[in-house]
């Protein structure tokens, strides 16, 4: 079990403490995502979603407006901010959640932060232009996510010439350094290995397998595997089947680092994160 230097996150008028493991809802807004695409593009049906992912224990909701899944294209800034803003809006007003918005769009990033929103989370990390700047004049705390390529071709015979584990490693640490150049300082910075983000099963297992190595950078680490492809794979099971899977992936997250897991099921992960925790806990107070 490792630990980050960062125990409090300030989340705009939230404070996360990650001194322990927190669950993230996924609420996406989009017609296409791969697993729950459609589902809650309603607000109504958004908000009512995101309500029993509190009710389980969702420390945070991660609000998405554009997929990011393998083969999916992207959206206008207009259209990405007409699904996510109007949610964002009534998740922060009438719930006070603590809610984080999965965007690289410079446009989503100020208009969502000026609505309440507390985090952002980039698969791109802040690399798309205007981006970075416009995170820093949020001043919200942003997650920074390994992607090889974009989501169109991502999963396209990824290779990688050095170890996936130094791949990811080396690419968030110069991402982490940009980002502290900009002026974004670094106790308001998250990261994330990008499971299945230009990725083998096979890459995934080793960089999971040696997760404990991101450490060196002293920073949260942020883990989604949740339905993902990898389980299917391994386990030759549909995306409705592969929460056994996910818990197990989650536990394993926990042990090797991970303070936040992006996930659809928080019921039932929480609970397979907070007995992790006891079991991890307890070896602690032993040492």
């Amino acid at each position: 079990m490792t630990d980050s230097k960062v125990t409090w996150l300030p989340c705009g008028r939230h404070r996360l403490d990650l001194s322990f493991p927190r669950v993230m809802g996924i609420l996406n807004v989009t017609p296409d995502s791969f697993s729950d695409g459609g589902r809650h593009l309603e607000l109504d049906d958004a908000l009512r979603h995101a309500e029993r992912m509190l009710a389980q224990g969702a420390a945070i909701i991660d609000v998405g407006g554009e997929s990011t899944r393998p083969g999916s294209r992207p959206v206008s800034p207009q259209q990405e901010l007409d699904r996510v803003a109007p949610v964002v809006e009534r998740l922060v007003r009438d719930l006070d959640a603590l809610v984080s918005v999965d965007t690289s769009c410079p446009a989503v990033m100020r208009e969502t932060a000026a609505l309440g929103a507390g985090m952002l989370n980039d698969v791109r990390a802040l690399t798309r232009e205007g981006a970075l700047e416009a995170a820093v004049g949020t001043g919200l705390p942003v997650c920074l996510m390994h992607m090889q390529g974009e989501p169109q071709d991502m999963q396209q015979a990824p290779r990688y010439e050095v170890p996936i584990e130094t791949a990811v490693g080396d690419y968030l640490l110069a991402r982490v350094a940009a980002c502290e150049a900009a002026g974004l300082r670094r106790e308001r910075l998250l990261i994330d290995p990008g499971f299945g983000f230009g990725k083998t099963v096979e890459h995934n297992l080793r960089l999971l397998n040696r997760m404990e190595g991101l450490a060196a950078l002293e920073l949260p680490l942020l883990v989604g595997m949740s339905r993902k492809s990898m389980i299917g794979k391994v386990l030759d099971r549909p995306v409705e089947e592969r929460l056994p899977g996910g818990l197990a992936l989650a536990a394993l997250a926990v042990e090797r680092g991970a303070r936040i897991l992006r996930v659809h099921d928080v019921g039932p992960v929480l609970d397979a994160v907070n007995m992790t925790w006891a079991v991890l806990k307890e070896g602690c107070e032993h040492d």
